[in-house]
């Protein structure tokens, strides 16, 4: 999809969980589509951000790419490698350099381990740093680094605010020296005057530690201000992918041009002002999406066809893409 040489490549992905019935016997009944054939790469050093409503699959994919859950079908290449095809043993080594920031300061931390001994511990495990007074020194400059207190390496989660436990999150993704990082709604959890300063540190980071990030989110200003490039899903599937800029300023999905339509402009005169564009309906059940484009029940460009031809994600101009049949 892009000129530069693909870090992370994720090819056809699909997760559908099975649903059950029966307590001795348990049989399945049917599959929530999570995730249905989804394809994209990501560059070396570049953001890439996923946006999309609440259960269209974002998160699930992170997952995946983590190997937190088995892919029902698809490819995901990491430097090459395709880590669906890797035992428990083989995967070690990526792991270390594939690292997750947690949605929830509150709930990805361990209540009951001091914050130095939390990073302390992969370090550890991996072997990366074997002297015990160094691994100190280390946990320390990874505070540091994250704009914390050295000292709160001797204090409990609950001692801290939500925005110091997300440093700490933070810290703990780095503690393996990681080459990219999936962001799993990093910011939304906090205050807004803390997200800025979460994201500002987590562009200084990228820039510091040649990074990459797959950056999941809902809210579109934020995914602006970090994003190089920005692919918006919907029911499992993607339906557009562009530059930030071009994204934003010329969106070609329905979809798209309905989300950010939904973002408020702080003018109080501009906003009452403006058309809004409201998508009529519910989103369909992932258990059974609709057939031909998922989007039709709700499109205001929907045609006849649109019920039984699936559109191809296809590029519209240089490096952007979308999936409609009537652009």
């Amino acid at each position: 999809m892009t000129n530069a040489i693909p870090f992370v490549q994720i090819r056809n992905l699909k997760m559908h969980f099975p649903v059950t019935e029966g307590v001795v016997i348990q049989r399945t009944t049917a599959h929530v589509k999570a995730v249905d054939g989804v394809s994209f790469e990501i560059p070396k050093g570049e953001t890439l951000g996923l946006v999309g409503e609440s259960g269209c699959g974002k998160t699930t994919i992170g997952r995946c790419i983590l190997q937190l859950e088995t892919a029902t079908e698809g490819e995901i290449l990491f430097e090459g490698i395709d880590l669906t095809q890797l035992s428990q043993k083989e995967l070690v080594p990526t792991r270390a350099k594939i690292q997750v920031i947690f949605q929830d300061p509150y709930s990805s931390l361990n209540p009951r381990m001091k914050i130095g001994n939390m990073l302390d511990e992969p370090i550890r495990v991996h072997g990366i740093i074997t002297d015990k007074v160094k691994r100190k020194e280390r946990v320390r400059e990874l505070l540091s680094i994250c704009g914390l207190d050295p000292r709160f390496s001797d204090s409990y989660p609950h001692e801290m605010s939500g925005g110091q436990r997300q440093r700490v999150g933070i810290a703990r993704a780095l503690a393996l020296n990681p080459e990219f990082i999936i962001c799993d709604e990093a910011v939304s959890a906090l205050d807004v005057s803390i997200q800025a300063q979460v994201i500002n540190l987590l562009e200084d980071l990228r820039e510091q530690f040649n990074l990459t990030y797959l950056f999941i989110a809902h809210d579109l200003s934020v995914v602006r201000h970090i994003s190089n490039r920005v692919a918006v899903m919907y029911l499992g599937k993607l339906v557009e992918l562009a530059e930030g800029n071009e994204l934003f300023d010329n969106p070609s999905h329905p979809y798209t041009r309905a989300l950010l339509d939904a973002v408020p402009i702080p003018d109080p005169q501009a906003e009452a002002e403006r058309a809004h564009s409201v998508i009529q309906g519910e989103i369909p059940s992932p258990m059974n999406p609709p057939s031909g484009c998922v989007f039709h029940p709700r499109c205001p460009l929907a045609v006849d066809s649109c019920r039984n031809e699936i559109p191809e994600f296809r590029q519209t101009k240089t490096g952007h893409w979308v999936a409609c049949n009537q652009i």
